[in-house]
């Protein structure tokens, strides 16, 4: 589970971010591989949201989808 850089509580994931409920610090995120943790292709088409992975894992689960802070907005 990703941190605050802030004060190390965990992050909660929004709709377009990652925020921290503890000090209010928002991050940017970024959805990764679960299994070979390199970034993933969003495709978006009518409202729905899918993850694939360009390395060879093809379509991922968004229910596997790793989200990890990319830096503070």
């Amino acid at each position: 589970m990703a941190t605050c850089e802030k004060c190390q509580h965990p992050l909660t994931p929004g709709d377009n971010d990652l925020f921290c409920a503890h000090c209010g610090t928002h991050y940017a995120r970024q959805a990764q591989c679960p299994d070979c943790h390199q970034p993933l292709q969003v495709l978006k088409a009518c409202g729905a949201v899918d993850y694939f992975c360009p390395h060879g894992h093809g379509l991922i689960s968004k229910k596997r989808v790793a989200f990890v802070p990319l830096g503070q907005i």
